[in-house]
């Protein structure tokens, strides 16, 4: 399957792009040439190979979830610079006209 100049001008129309002749003609050789090693890829055997997800074999770098007790309302109000009995206090952010 080649591509010809009507595919590469197709495909700039859709992504709304113009290019000169010059360019058309380049473009359609670049594509080719990526086409050309597709094809050399669908010819490794790969009969025997396992589908993988990564090339290498990754670990998780997260920690594991662990539950643990939260903070009590009294501690998380303890350092804020304005609350009262039950809330964190802020100031007004929507200013009325």
């Amino acid at each position: 399957m080649a591509v010809t100049l009507n595919d590469v001008e197709h495909i700039a129309r859709l992504a709304r792009l113009s290019f000169t002749d010059q360019e058309k003609q380049r473009l359609a050789g670049e594509l080719n040439t990526i086409l050309d090693y597709m094809e050399q890829l669908n010819s490794v055997p790969t009969d025997h190979v396992e589908p993988l997800s990564h090339v290498i074999d990754l670990q998780s770098v997260l920690r594991d979830d662990i539950r643990v007790p939260g903070l009590s309302r009294e501690e998380a109000l303890r350092n804020a610079p304005m609350h009262d009995e039950e809330f964190f206090r802020v100031p007004k952010v929507i200013a009325h006209r």
